[in-house]
C-alpha cells in the first residue's frame, strides 16, 4: 500500500512540475498562445485553471506524504540498532577499522608552555 502511495505522490510530482513549467511568470505562458480565442475558456480563465492545478496538486502532494508516514510500520524506526547489534565479530586476523574513539584517548590534553621572553 505505501508503494501505491509513493507512485502517486511521484506521478502528481511530476505533473507538478509540468504544470509550473507551463505557466510564465508575467502571465503569459499558455494562456498567451491562446489570446486570438477567448470564445471558449479565455484567457483569464486560462491562468486561472493553472493556478487551481497547482494548489491542488501541491495540497494532494502534502496529504499523500502524511497518509505515507502514518501508513509506516512502527517498528522499522529502530531497524538500524539492531542491525548493528547483530553483526558478527571480526575473525582475528583481521584489523580493527572502526572509527570509534576509545574514552581514554581524546580527553587528554597536552600541556601547553608559553615562552617566556
Amino acid at each position: 500500500m505505501i508503494a501505491l502511495v509513493t507512485i502517486l505522490i511521484v506521478i502528481a510530482a511530476i505533473a507538478l512540475v509540468l504544470i509550473v513549467l507551463v505557466q510564465n511568470s508575467k502571465g503569459g505562458g499558455l494562456s498567451s498562445g491562446f489570446s486570438s480565442s477567448n470564445a471558449i475558456m479565455g484567457v483569464r480563465k486560462t491562468t486561472d485553471f493553472l493556478e487551481k492545478t497547482t494548489w491542488g496538486l501541491a495540497g494532494f502532494i502534502m496529504v499523500m506524504s502524511i497518509v505515507c508516514v502514518m501508513m509506516r510500520p512502527k517498528g522499522s524506526i529502530n531497524a538500524p540498532a539492531t542491525q548493528i547489534e547483530t553483526q558478527q565479530p571480526l575473525p582475528a586476523g583481521t584489523p580493527d577499522m572502526s572509527t570509534n574513539i576509545p574514552a581514554n584517548q581524546g580527553t587528554q590534553q597536552t600541556p601547553t608552555t608559553t615562552p617566556e621572553n
